[in-house]
């Protein structure tokens, strides 16, 4: 892991190493064991200041750009992906609400959301439309006194507790893209009907479900960005968000490393320690270099992001890479374990995070989209030197 930029940085990787330690290591089974979705623990995200990593600090952040937030993901995913997507989902929602909301929206729901007081939600994704955001059929329809707000959402990570969720919906088919607009809606509105939780194998801790808007009515001042505004305001956030998958994979696949040389360490085999045999060494070798260039495309993208520049191939990189180095590596760790490694219930994480390196594939985009990303800049015409 790279250090830290300055000292507030620091001092967030401290709290998350606490709160990782403190709530969620040797919790983190129960999530799957029992099926449930830790809400308990977004009021104590709050207090240990994870909730608003990249909210200014005037606003009550911690003011972080996303290289060091991505290094607090990657704390956090070690000791559970799952719990560590849902408080980044809710973090970047906070961070989005202090830097674009209208004075009223951020003094009627900041601070809850800071605190961990509401949980908040990001709906874009449709059951028939996926990674294909600019063909969402919910419906914003004005009306007198604002907007009616019909359509399903899917795969809503803190959907089952959500208190405030950005909606994004249609306002003019005609438009494409540019007639999406986002609205803040509260968790219990009339009309928000919440469906059955997911079973997520490696994902109960992100309250995962599908949310349904039955003619919502919402008022004007719920508006939060614009049509023509809200597409470009949900593709930054997906950024951010691939790169924190990104960085939850390194987390998932040091956790898995450290755990498999300890095992290999404690046990012998036809007279000789484990760790001293080739063929485990090399394994464990394949998986410190996948992850050694991970955490390197992982930096590359936070850094092109934190300059301002345009950092949509990049993160594609780093998020498509992770998901499948994490996946091969995590696999090997367990592979040298033996049979004990695919256990839930053994004081080790591996299973869980191999089933929830599986969940990085589609997680803010396919991995077959950022082809799509890397495909269409590698494919832009080029100026040919005369």
């Amino acid at each position: 892991m790279m250090e830290p930029s300055n000292e507030a940085a620091a001092a967030a990787l401290d709290a998350a190493r606490d709160f990782a330690a403190r709530h969620v290591v040797d919790a983190a089974a129960s999530f799957e064991l029992e099926r449930r979705y830790p809400a308990e623990l977004v009021p104590l995200a709050g207090k240990a200041g994870l909730l608003g990593l990249m909210a200014p600090v005037e606003d009550g952040g911690r003011g972080l750009g996303l290289g060091d937030t991505a290094m607090v993901a990657q704390v956090l995913a070690a000791a559970d992906m799952g719990l560590a997507f849902s408080l980044k989902v809710h973090a970047n929602f906070s961070a989005s609400l202090a830097r674009v909301g209208s004075p009223d929206q951020r003094k009627r729901y900041l601070a809850d959301m800071l605190a961990g007081r509401r949980i908040g939600a990001f709906l874009l994704t449709e059951p028939d439309v996926g990674s294909d955001a600019t063909s969402i059929t919910t419906s914003a329809r004005r009306t007198a006194s604002g907007w009616v707000l019909s359509g399903e959402k899917a795969w809503i990570t803190n959907g089952v507790a959500a208190g405030l969720m950005q909606v994004f919906a249609q306002t003019d088919p005609a438009q494409g893209w540019r007639g999406i607009a986002s609205f803040l809606v509260e968790g219990d509105a009339p009309g928000v009907e919440r469906l059955p939780a997911y079973g997520l194998l490696g994902g109960y801790g992100a309250g995962v479900c599908g949310i349904r808007l039955n003619d919502v009515a919402v008022g004007e001042d719920a508006l939060f960005l614009a049509p023509g505004e809200a597409f470009k305001g949900a593709m930054r956030g997906i950024n951010i968000a691939r790169v924190g998958v990104a960085a939850m994979c390194c987390g998932m696949m040091e956790s898995s490393l450290d755990h498999a040389l300890g095992a290999v360490a404690g046990r012998s085999a036809f007279g000789q320690p484990i760790g001293d045999f080739q063929g485990v060494q090399w394994m464990l070798a394949d998986a410190s270099t996948d992850l050694e260039a991970t955490r390197l495309l992982t930096r590359a993208a936070a850094a092109a992001f934190d300059a301002g520049q345009d950092a949509v191939v990049a993160c594609a990189h780093a998020k498509k890479f992770a998901a499948r180095a994490a996946g091969k590596a995590i696999s090997d760790c367990m592979q040298v374990m033996g049979a004990r490694g695919i256990r839930l219930d053994d004081g080790h994480p591996l299973a869980r995070h191999l089933a929830a390196a599986r969940l990085t594939h589609w997680l803010d985009g396919a991995t077959e989209i950022q082809n799509v990303v890397i495909a269409r800049a590698l494919m832009r015409p080029r100026r040919v030197a005369p």
